[in-house]
């Protein structure tokens, strides 16, 4: 005869069935049984106690991007469930695979504006690959099952199981469920012979081949294949945003980042070449600027798991709906051994000039306060290989993707798509919860931090270890520098009053220190990296500083600002 549990207890045991060993979250009234059930099993799940469901769902996303699995969390219905929107909308655009779970007032009480009665499903479903209201326990642990499916296969995303008082409550006959089809869901597309042999054709005989690689290699685990493509063929890679860490920094075929930040090199190159393989992205207007004039000449080949994002935003020679690493495993068969030295050296002109132009100054100026890129050059040489890069939003970002080294795959994350401000913090915390051994830098902006500082207690109580590097302005640092460029300089409501952030972490028991002057900086960063645990640099920043090169919004690749008074021309 099978065990009689409760509907709460069956959500625990259903969730220990699919590999869950850590959760995100915070208790409340409607999901109160599911957190008595849990006490029983704290010896085999463990709860991080966050301060805001924010800071879960967050925290969820840092977990799940480093791990590749999804990350979970708890939280109560109406003001807790809706805290968590900003997170679901960041991870359905950023393919996060999340598991959130809601508590919801007793069926018997739906529709009657109860108190926090919020209808999370409609409130959810347009950010969620799915949405489910669960009313009877006996349903749970199949709706656990598909949630996991769902969340982790094909183009991954978040779930929410919105599950009523008396689901919780009720008694169910225990029956273990897995779930590995739907009717109608096909998240593993076929990869047509065809279709590679013609990739690989192209590719061969290619005088300027480019590779874009987008968060769907890091995905599905296709860095190797990539690599051996890439070496292969002597071919050049650029990546998108997302997808920094995919390749190495230091391997040659990588020329760096695309984008309105990123490297000249791959954005000049994308309206050179004359084939693109792109490779799980989604030409982001970020990356292409004006749409009508980006890639004009080349023939692209687009491969992504989605099929809605092909010949979405731009209009490809060849749309592919494949799953990046089947596809590279396949088209590695057929590539040839190639050099493309002539093509190489447009990007080492473009280097060139970025490196007089830019970098340098950055990276190593000659007097003033400090920069933001040396600061984050300067971090990346101390932590050494395997370091993870983890980002809040802002200039900060874009510093830090920009000149942080990347030598293990996984080792970047961020908010991309939504850009969170508020999401590097947790990110960070997550990250730390599911690859402790790892070192975890975060690169966060003095407005940023503050938008989820309270996870500071979460640290102080669960104990992350997270290299916390404040890059301090007193600004809203991307705002004002688009204050600069396109405003006349109208700082409207970017500067900021901010606190002791040093004392604020030590009432946190996080031990922290201001760096004012780059003579101060090598032996502070030696100290918070040594340090077994968090440690905060609040570093001083030329609240000047401003993010260079850049494409301006709507504009096109080939409309690449050097400075503020110089466009770049080879």
């Amino acid at each position: 005869m099978s065990e009689m549990i409760s509907g709460a207890e069956g959500l625990i045991k259903s969730l220990l069935s699919e590999g869950v060993d850590m959760v995100f979250g915070y208790p409340g009234g409607a999901i109160i049984s599911v957190y008595d059930k849990l006490f029983d099993y704290q010896d085999k799940i463990r709860h991080i106690l966050v301060r805001h469901e924010q800071g879960a769902i967050h925290a969820a996303q840092g977990y799940a991007r480093i791990t590749g699995r999804p990350g979970v969390v708890i939280v109560t219905s109406g003001p807790g469930a809706a805290n968590v929107v900003t997170g679901l909308s960041d991870a359905l655009m950023d393919s996060t695979p999340l598991v959130v779970i809601s508590g919801q007032v007793a069926s018997a009480f739906l529709g009657t504006d109860a108190f926090q009665e919020t209808d999370v499903v409609a409130m959810t479903q347009q950010i969620t690959k799915w949405a489910i209201q669960i009313r009877r326990p006996e349903d749970i642990p199949d709706a656990v099952a598909r949630a996991f499916y769902i969340a982790s296969t094909g183009r991954p995303g978040p779930v929410v199981l919105d599950i009523a008082k008396d689901a919780q409550i009720g008694m169910m006959e225990w029956q273990h469920k897995t779930c590995d089809y739907i009717r109608s869901y096909n998240p593993m597309p076929h990869v047509d012979s065809a279709d590679v042999l013609e990739v690989a054709e192209l590719l061969n005989n290619a005088k300027h081949p480019l590779i874009l690689s987008g968060h769907g290699v890091a995905i599905s685990n296709a860095e190797e294949e990539l690599l051996q493509i890439a070496q292969t063929a002597d071919i050049p890679v650029a990546a998108t945003l997302l997808g920094l860490s995919t390749i190495n920094s230091d391997v040659p075929q990588y020329k760096g980042m695309l984008g309105m930040h990123g490297n000249i090199g791959p954005n000049i190159a994308t309206n050179k070449a004359d084939v693109i393989l792109a490779l799980g992205m989604r030409f982001d207007d970020r990356v292409t600027g004006d749409a009508k004039k980006y890639a004009l000449a080349p023939k692209i080949i687009h491969v992504d798991i989605d099929p809605s994002e092909l010949n979405k935003n731009i209009k490809v020679f060849k749309a592919i709906n494949a799953d990046a690493k089947s596809f590279l495993s396949s088209l590695a068969l057929f590539i040839k051994p190639n050099k493309h030295d002539e093509w190489n050296k447009l990007f080492e002109q473009c280097d060139k000039v970025e490196y007089d132009e830019v970098i340098m100054p950055e990276v190593h100026p000659n007097s003033g306060k400090m920069k933001m890129g040396e600061v984050v050059n300067a971090v990346t040489k101390a932590a050494g290989k395997g370091a993870v890069c983890v980002t809040d939003v802002g200039q900060n970002q874009m510093f830090a993707s920009r000149y942080f080294k990347y030598s293990a795959p996984k080792s970047f994350i961020s908010s991309g798509g939504l850009g969170t401000m508020g999401f590097g913090l947790p990110a960070a915390i997550g990250a730390s919860m599911g690859a402790p051994d790892r070192t975890i830098c975060l690169f966060v902006g003095d407005g940023g931090l503050q938008m989820t500082i309270q996870e500071l207690g979460t640290i102080m109580e669960h104990g992350a270890k997270v290299k916390i590097v404040l890059l301090n302005n007193n600004f809203l640092g991307n705002v004002r520098q688009w204050q600069t460029l396109f405003f006349h300089s109208r700082y409207s409501q970017t500067h900021m009053l901010n606190p002791d952030f040093v004392a604020l972490a030590a009432a946190y028991a996080i031990p922290g220190e201001d760096v004012t002057s780059r003579e101060d900086l090598p032996a502070a960063i030696d100290r918070m990296l040594s340090h077994d645990g968090t440690y905060l640099l609040n570093v001083d920043i030329d609240a000047s500083d401003m993010i260079f090169p850049m494409i301006p919004a709507g504009g096109t690749v080939d409309n690449i600002m050097l400075n503020e008074n110089k466009k770049f021309s080879l």
